[in-house]
């Protein structure tokens, strides 16, 4: 390791928190895992890697160590490749924010992150013929006068309409999802998909609102295409500015 890789940090937690036996963290070989305390907080950190890359393997052992964490009690997870320069850089950011890194601990204990994707329903153009005018006026224009230009606006009709009925489809979903849920998130847009949205979910009930979004991804099966991830380390619900870092490599 290069003398100035730094520190890799991979959550927050409450000071005096034990750390999962057997941990190891990002590199390889893999670094040992540590914590850093400050008053009443904790940097979960090891030495970073000096080429640090977006592998298949230091991601999964970030996320590993995350959901270790996170069965003990809450975290705050950092997104991978964070590093910051030193022990001292650490300990002053977490002396600054230690009263709002305690409130947000507070409000993840005993919860986990739940992504939901809507996608629109594959095989569903019989269904949208049937339902769609303006893709049942388009169709039969193009079987009347065949020709590029008709293609083209009937499959960019067809496509819209895929999205706007998969769109409604999970709009209700997500309502029905949100009052189980401590708190909701919206996130970036991703390609192909109409919405992505990420609950913060109790723990205790993870099982039954998992059940609930599958039941409900069946019931609108002709119209959408559910794509469940979770438990998740809960990155939609705290602040990204923890600590003072740059991104090593990714």
């Amino acid at each position: 390791m290069s003398d100035d890789a730094g520190l890799y940090v991979y959550a927050i937690t409450r000071a005096g928190r034990p750390l999962p036996s057997g941990t190891s963290g990002v590199g390889s070989p893999a670094g040992p895992v540590r914590s850093i305390r400050q008053g009443r907080v904790a940097a979960v950190i090891s030495d970073a890697p000096s080429k640090l890359r977006a592998r298949r393997r230091d991601l999964l052992a970030h996320q590993d160590l995350l959901l270790r964490l996170s069965a003990r009690g809450p975290v705050l997870p950092m997104r991978f490749g964070m590093v910051a320069s030193d022990e001292e850089t650490i300990r002053s950011q977490l002396a600054a924010r230690e009263a709002d890194h305690l409130v947000v601990l507070e409000r993840l204990a005993n919860a986990i992150e739940v992504n939901v994707k809507v996608l629109p329903a594959q095989d569903a153009l019989a269904s949208v013929v049937t339902e769609d005018k303006n893709v049942r006026r388009l169709r039969d224009s193009l079987r009347r006068q065949p020709g590029y230009e008709a293609s083209l606006r009937l499959g960019e009709a067809v496509a819209a309409a895929l999205d706007s009925r998969a769109l409604d489809a999970g709009r209700h979903v997500l309502q029905e999802l949100a009052p189980r849920a401590r708190a909701v998130a919206q996130g970036p847009d991703v390609q192909g998909c109409v919405l992505n949205t990420s609950f913060l979910v109790p723990r205790a009930d993870s099982e039954a609102f998992l059940t609930l979004a599958r039941n409900m991804a069946h019931e609108h099966r002709n119209r959408l295409q559910l794509r469940l991830s979770g438990p998740l380390p809960c990155y939609s619900f705290v602040s990204a500015d923890r600590v003072p870092v740059r991104t090593a490599g990714v």
